[in-house]
């Protein structure tokens, strides 16, 4: 056997061993036991946002509120946690700071723990912003953090970071919920605990996170040598616009699915509420979904077929007549809105290399705001037209947000050369 010829085949035997190892050491590269403390740190960071809106009913009866007041208290909140997380992440980006990691979940508690010993309105107003800011200045930093500790698999851990967010949304009102009928709205002191221990845990582990810097790149476990390309501002604005259209799309889901099962599908009240949790847990789902497709088909892929999804399905919601044939779309909706959740935050940080924290800062909070403002106008609509018809104009969201993906570029900025 010619020489030339036993090499391909030798070479062409070992290849396939070769790639194992290359998968299984950058596969041992991912920091996961940081991973899941950050992923814990943002359930714990997140229940304070998921309280206040559980709170409410509690601070009218304790405080002789109008409802405006009280949805004054949830505004303070959003705007406070996401209004000024790009300059949390701004801030970050020019000096990496770990320690506002547990700072931010020490305020985010503190915050929440505060408005419920308050004795006025305004009091509590400015506990639950300062509330806000901490939440405001944890996610910048942590996101920072998850993204140079996941190694070549970005997408999937950001997906457990996401969905470890999740988690505490849910989690809050049950906790609160029986507290505040036991004890009143003193009984919010509760929700300082969660958080400073979380926050004296991660605080023991700074050393190790702070290690997770920008020069501890995907490719630095396999010998390789990374090639940054330079950011892409027009692509990131892009996706800006993307995820714009995603949250409102995202909010009024949120916001429509209770009311249009018992006002159009003429299910019960405790129906409504079931769609909702349901639809939840499938957002779950479909985070975790979405950023393990990304890593293996890429980015751009799943963001555009996540937003091709929702619009059938959500025309089909919007043309039921009973609980069955909408219930039947609740999951599978709900995975479609949610596989990109992750994906956009990591897609961010792609287009803004040496801005991770920026980055973060804008996918995870202001867009998100930005789509949430608009509902009252898709309010207005089902008040003046009904639900069915806010319903379906609501599928232009999506269909916008197909369109926009469509001139994202892939985000292959980090050349690997052997």
């Amino acid at each position: 056997m010619p020489a030339d010829q036993m090499f391909c085949q030798i070479r062409d035997a070992m290849e396939p061993l070769a790639k194992t190892a290359s998968e299984r050491h950058e596969t041992e590269s991912v920091d996961y036991k940081s991973i899941a403390l950050l992923s814990a740190a943002h359930m714990a960071d997140d229940i304070n946002q998921g309280v206040v809106p559980a709170m409410l009913p509690f601070f009218i009866a304790a405080n002789h509120l109008t409802y405006a007041a009280a949805a004054g208290l949830v505004l303070a909140q959003t705007l406070s946690s996401s209004v000024v997380q790009p300059l949390f992440g701004f801030l970050a980006d020019r000096q990496p700071s770990p320690w506002l990691i547990p700072v931010g979940l020490s305020f985010a508690g503190l915050g929440v723990a505060l408005a419920g010993l308050a004795p006025s309105y305004w009091l509590i107003f400015a506990a639950i912003a300062l509330s806000g800011f901490g939440i405001s200045a944890f996610h910048p930093e942590a996101a920072r953090r998850v993204r140079y500790l996941s190694g070549s698999r970005q997408a999937t851990n950001m997906s457990l970071f996401t969905v470890g967010g999740m988690a505490g949304f849910a989690i809050g009102p049950l906790m609160i919920t029986p507290t505040l009928i036991a004890l009143g709205t003193r009984g919010a002191v509760v929700l300082a605990f969660p958080v400073a221990i979380m926050a004296i845990i991660v605080t023991y582990q700074l050393p190790r996170l702070a290690g997770a810097q920008a020069s501890r790149n995907p490719a630095a476990a396999a010998g390789r040598v990374m090639v940054e390309a330079e950011e892409q501002w027009s692509d990131f604005a892009r996706l800006t616009v993307v995820v714009i259209f995603r949250s409102v799309t995202f909010f009024g889901l949120n916001t429509f699915i209770p009311l249009y099962w018992t006002s159009v599908l003429h299910g019960s009240k405790g129906g409504g509420g079931l769609a909702l949790t349901t639809m939840s847990i499938a957002v779950a789902g479909g985070t975790l979904i979405g950023g393990r497709m990304a890593d293996r088909y890429g980015r751009k892929f799943v963001v555009v077929m996540s937003l091709a999804l929702i619009v059938p399905l959500l025309l089909l919601l919007a043309a039921s007549h009973g609980v069955r044939t909408g219930g039947m779309l609740l999951v599978p909706l709900g995975i479609a809105v949610s596989l990109a959740n992750s994906v956009i935050v990591v897609m961010g940080q792609d287009y803004l290399p040496n801005r991770v924290g920026l980055a973060a800062g804008v996918t995870l909070g202001l867009s998100m705001t930005l789509g949430g403002l608009l509902m009252p106008v898709f309010g207005s609509i089902a008040d003046h037209h009904g639900l069915r018809t806010a319903m379906t104009l609501l599928t232009i969201m999506p269909a916008l947000g197909f369109v926009a993906s469509l001139t994202l570029h892939e985000t292959s900025h980090l050349v690997f050369a052997r």
